[in-house]
Formats: structure tokens, C-alpha cells, sequence
């Protein structure tokens, strides 16, 4: 009996040496500090929507978004050229994590502010996140005069809101994915059965083909539409260039408008039956102050 006491002891012992070990291993291969994923999305956009990516703190962006009629009106109108929808806007990073931006639209001429934070970001190391998230707010105020007259819309009627989390993970170089639940709220509405509170949910990707070229696709499901038109989900695919300082997109939609309120909730076009928007967002970065080295660590692209 003392011997098989012995014997079970020394075992103890030695299955404790050889998971410290092994719990040593471990830890020397996890990562010591936090290192981040870069480049989950070339730019602020996926297509027509936010994507997780911010400007820099001190930079300033200026976006321009075209999309023009539909493609499949025929040669008499150049295939939708004719026709125009156009945005342009001013982003700026008030720091790495904080981007607020205006824009104006000539559909229903449009005025917009927007804010995006950035709540965590996917990395790994000790205590890292999986995924990213960005918190997305935006205010849109519509100032075209349609109404009849003696039925003017008061100021507070013109109003729409619009709230997104952003949630995306890359996970490769090549492959990153964002999903983004979304809640519109309309001051007004056409009729009573519109509902003023529209909620959706949405999901983009990126494939990379080089260095410079990806491809984009983007689709919004709204759980509850507009019972005043025939509304369809927006859905968009697109190609990605970067240039070095901006980066450009091209893109076909069923969607002909640039903002949230709009093109998750009022798009009425069939993309497979022809309704294609052909469309593009151009940007151009500006750096104010002085550039500051970073100290910070990224995830090398044979990581992720």
C-alpha cells in the first residue's frame, strides 16, 4: 500500500510538470500585446452602405457618388446616362475611432450628417475581439418642395433617422464580411399604414482579386416596408480600386439613391428584371496636421 501511495504521487507530480509545460507553450505562442486587423474594407463604404472602416484622426475626405438611370430604358436615354442622382460629401476623422460627415443629395435635395464610432476592433493576442464594431448614426433632413399647397410639411416633418451596427470580421486577406441590423425611423409618413419605425437587416462582402482590385456585394432586407409603394430590398455589386490616394468604385444597384433612409427603405426597382443603376463613389483624402508616427501593431496580411 505505501509503495502504490509513492507511485501515484510521483504520477501526480509529473502529470502537473507536463501541463505547466504545456500551459507554457501555449502562452509563449499567444501573442503579448494586442495586434489589430487593417484593411477589413478598402474604404468607408461598401457600396451604397458604411462599411466598418473609418478615416484617420486629422483626415479629411471628400466623396462623390453618382448613380444614373436605369440601364435598361434603352439607347434612346444612352442606357441611363441621361440621367443623374448625385451625392457629395465631407468626411473627417476627429480621431482613429470617431468619423462624423455632411453630404447633400439632389434626390428629394437632401441634406445629411452622420456620425461613426468605432466600439471594438477584431485582433488577437490576450484579450482580443473576434470581430469589429462601429456604431453608425445618421440625420437626414429632405428640403425639396413637393407638397401641395396649404399641406406644407413642418420643419420636424422633413426629418429622418437612421441607426446601424456595424459588425465585420476579416477573415483572410482575400475575404472579409460585415452584417449591419439596422432601425430608420420617419418623422412622417405617406399614409397610416406606413410603419414610422422600419427595421432591416444587412449583409456585405469583399473578395480580393489583387493588391489594388476587390469585389464587392451588398444586400438589405427590410423586415417591415412601406405599404405606400412597392418597395424591393437593395441589393448592389461593385469593383474596388485603389489609385493611392482615393479609392474608386464602380457599381450596379436597384437602387438610385446614396442615403440609408433611402435605399434600404424606398428602393423600387427589380434588379433581375433589368432595373440596374449603374453607378460610382470617387474619394479623395486630405491630411491635416502633422503626420505622426504609429506606434501601434498590425496584423500582417499572412495572418489575416
Amino acid at each position: 500500500m505505501k509503495k502504490f501511495i509513492i507511485l501515484l504521487t510521483i504520477l501526480s507530480i509529473g502529470n502537473v510538470v507536463t501541463a505547466q509545460d504545456l500551459f507554457e507553450i501555449l502562452d509563449e505562442e499567444t501573442p503579448q500585446t494586442k495586434e489589430y486587423a487593417t484593411a477589413t474594407f478598402k474604404g468607408t463604404r461598401i457600396l451604397n452602405g458604411h462599411s466598418i472602416e473609418n478615416r484617420k484622426k486629422g483626415i479629411l475626405e471628400f466623396v462623390i457618388s453618382h448613380r444614373f438611370g436605369r440601364v435598361n430604358l434603352g439607347a434612346d436615354e444612352l442606357f441611363g446616362l441621361d440621367q443623374s442622382n448625385i451625392r457629395f460629401a465631407f468626411e473627417y476623422g476627429l480621431t482613429d475611432n470617431l468619423m462624423i460627415g455632411v453630404g447633400r443629395s439632389s434626390f428629394e435635395k437632401a441634406y445629411d450628417a452622420f456620425f461613426k464610432y468605432k466600439l471594438l476592433k477584431q485582433g488577437i493576442g490576450k484579450k482580443s475581439f473576434p470581430i469589429s464594431v462601429s456604431l453608425f448614426g445618421s440625420t437626414v433632413y429632405r428640403s425639396v418642395d413637393d407638397f401641395e399647397p396649404g399641406n406644407e410639411p413642418s420643419e420636424s416633418d422633413r426629418l429622418f433617422y437612421t441607426t446601424q451596427l456595424l459588425l465585420a470580421r476579416k477573415f483572410s486577406p482575400g475575404f472579409s464580411l460585415q452584417i449591419m441590423p439596422s432601425y430608420i425611423h420617419r418623422n412622417s409618413v405617406a399614409i397610416e399604414e406606413d410603419p414610422h419605425d422600419i427595421f432591416a437587416l444587412g449583409i456585405g462582402g469583399r473578395i480580393k482579386l489583387t493588391k489594388r482590385i476587390s469585389v464587392n456585394g451588398e444586400y438589405h432586407y427590410t423586415l417591415n416596408p412601406l405599404e405606400s409603394i412597392n418597395t424591393t430590398n437593395s441589393l448592389a455589386f461593385g469593383i474596388d480600386i485603389e489609385t493611392g490616394g482615393h479609392v474608386f468604385q464602380i457599381i450596379l444597384s436597384n437602387s438610385i439613391t446614396m442615403i440609408e433612409k433611402s435605399f434600404i427603405t424606398e428602393s423600387t426597382d427589380d434588379f433581375f428584371e433589368g432595373d440596374v443603376h449603374l453607378g460610382f463613389n470617387i474619394s479623395r483624402a486630405f491630411q491635416f496636421g502633422q503626420k505622426k508616427k504609429r506606434k501601434q501593431q498590425k496584423i500582417k496580411e499572412s495572418h489575416l
